[in-house]
C-alpha cells in the first residue's frame, strides 16, 4: 500500500520526502487545531508538536475533531495523539498538555520549520507571532467566529498581527458569534495548505494578505497588508 499515492499529482516523490522531514507545531488542539493536526498527519508531515493545556469538554463536541462522548475529560493531547496515532503511526507526535506562554515558549517552538496558530485569544495570538519572529520561524495565522474565518501567513518582521490585532486586551470574534461545526473545518483546511506550500517553499502562500472567508454571504476576498 502506498499511503501517499493519492498526493502525487500536487506533491511529487521527493515533495513528499522533504514534507516527512518536516516539523509542524500546532499551538490549540481545539475546533482548528483538531482539524490541521489530522489532515497534516494524513499528509505525511515527519513529526507534530502538539501543544494545549485544557480538558475535553461537553461544549467542545459540537466542533472539535478530538472530542467525542468516550473522551470527555481526557487532556485534549493525550486525545489527540491517540486519534492520530490510529490514522498515521508513522509520523512522530510530541504532546504538551499546557498552555504556552512567555516563559515555556522558546523551549516548545524551537524544534518546528512551521507554527501553526489554532488558539482562541488574541494575547495568545500576539505572543505566538512575537515567540516565531524570535524563533526565525513561519506562522500559519487562523482564526474564526460564526460564519466568518480568515487565514494568512506571517514571516518573521512582518508583524502582520500585530497590526490585525492592535487591541491586546480586546476580545475575539470567537467569543461574540461561537463556533459551529463547519467554519474551523474550513479555516483550518486553509492553513494547512498555506503550511504545506511554506514547507515546500511554493511562491503561492499568503504573506502580506489576508484570505477572509464569510460563508453566510458565500463571499471570499484577499486583502493586501
Amino acid at each position: 500500500m502506498d499511503r501517499y499515492a493519492r498526493n502525487r499529482e500536487l506533491i511529487s516523490v521527493e515533495e513528499q520526502g522533504l514534507l516527512g522531514e518536516k516539523t509542524a507545531a500546532i499551538v490549540g488542539l481545539g475546533g482548528l487545531g483538531g482539524h490541521i493536526a489530522e489532515q497534516l498527519a494524513r499528509l505525511g508531515i515527519g513529526r507534530l508538536i502538539l501543544i494545549d493545556g485544557d480538558k475535553i469538554e461537553p461544549s467542545n463536541l459540537n466542533r472539535q475533531l478530538f472530542a467525542t462522548e468516550r473522551t470527555l475529560g481526557m487532556s485534549k493531547v493525550d486525545a489527540a495523539c491517540a486519534r492520530l496515532l490510529e490514522v498515521n503511526a508513522t509520523i512522530r507526535y510530541t504532546p504538551h498538555p499546557l498552555r504556552l506562554t512567555a516563559e515555556n515558549g522558546f523551549a516548545l517552538l524551537q524544534d518546528a520549520a512551521v507554527v501553526l496558530d489554532a488558539v482562541d485569544n488574541i494575547p495568545t495570538r500576539l505572543l505566538l507571532e512575537s515567540l516565531c519572529e524570535q524563533l526565525d520561524l513561519p506562522l500559519i495565522h487562523g482564526s474564526i467566529g460564526g460564519w466568518w474565518g480568515q487565514v494568512s501567513v506571517v514571516f518573521p518582521g512582518d508583524k502582520t498581527l500585530a497590526r490585525l490585532y492592535p487591541y491586546p486586551d480586546a476580545i475575539g470574534a470567537e467569543a461574540h458569534y461561537g463556533n459551529p461545526a463547519f467554519t474551523p473545518a474550513l479555516v483550518a483546511s486553509i492553513q494547512v495548505a498555506e503550511a504545506v506550500k511554506v514547507c515546500l517553499g511554493r511562491p503561492q502562500i499568503l504573506r502580506g494578505k489576508l484570505l477572509r472567508v464569510d460563508l453566510l454571504e458565500h463571499e471570499q476576498f484577499v486583502i493586501s497588508i
